[in-house]
């Protein structure tokens, strides 16, 4: 299977296409979280970070998702990193719709709703995150502290993430965010499923224009 290239973009290039494509995957990413929220069986490790504080916070849960973006994009700063649209983008669309589909979602009533609505929604989150990813307009907030860290002390992505997830589902552990089966679930599933999605939705650099001039 070919590579796919998700190195950013100029705003330049299909901006029409691009732009709806990361809103709408943001948007749509919002209510896969939701969701998960509302299937109360576990929350990927930054949810559970997001819900724990806003146990103790009087902010709501999309504002908690708003405010930590804000605080991961300050250690930006000495990492190096450059944000780009896609990354403000990231920091507000996602706090408004999950807030919006929590407030339209009702909590499932038994178990099999239960399960079914957990897989809808790390279903929706893979599609989701293909479309904002596959629009390169610049990575959210916490993917750019992944790649900046991985970059400034030459450790692998991999570990770096995994450092980072740890460290951050046992802080919301801690605080009282919910952890559980939907939490593993999530982990294996949402990296084969957002590289299942990802051919459908990133958008190709554009071809170099063929030089007119004859040979010189």
């Amino acid at each position: 299977m070919a590579t796919v290239d998700l190195r950013p973009l100029p705003v330049t290039t299909a901006p029409a296409r691009r732009l709806l494509q990361l809103v709408g995957g943001l948007a749509l990413y919002g209510t896969s979280m939701a969701m998960q929220v509302r299937a109360t069986l576990g929350l990927n490790p930054w949810d559970a970070f997001h819900q724990g504080l806003a146990r103790h916070l009087p902010l709501s849960f999309g504002l908690v998702t708003a405010v930590t973006g804000v605080v991961v994009l300050l250690l930006w700063l000495p990492l190096r990193q450059r944000p780009g649209i896609g990354t403000v983008a990231n920091v507000i669309v996602i706090a408004v719709s999950v807030d919006a589909a929590l407030a339209l979602i009702p909590e499932p009533a038994g178990l099999p709703a239960q399960v079914a609505l957990m897989a809808a929604g790390v279903v929706l989150n893979g599609v989701a995150s293909a479309a904002y990813i596959g629009a390169r307009l610049g990575p959210g907030p916490r993917d750019g502290l992944m790649t900046g860290l991985a970059a400034r002390t030459g450790w692998s992505i991999r570990l770096v993430r995994t450092g980072i997830e740890l460290t951050v589902l046992a802080t919301g552990w801690l605080l009282g965010g919910t952890v559980g089966i939907g939490t593993v679930a999530y982990a294996l599933a949402i990296g084969p499923l957002t590289q299942a999605f990802l051919p459908w939705f990133a958008v190709s650099s554009p071809c170099p224009r063929a030089s007119t001039d004859g040979p010189r």
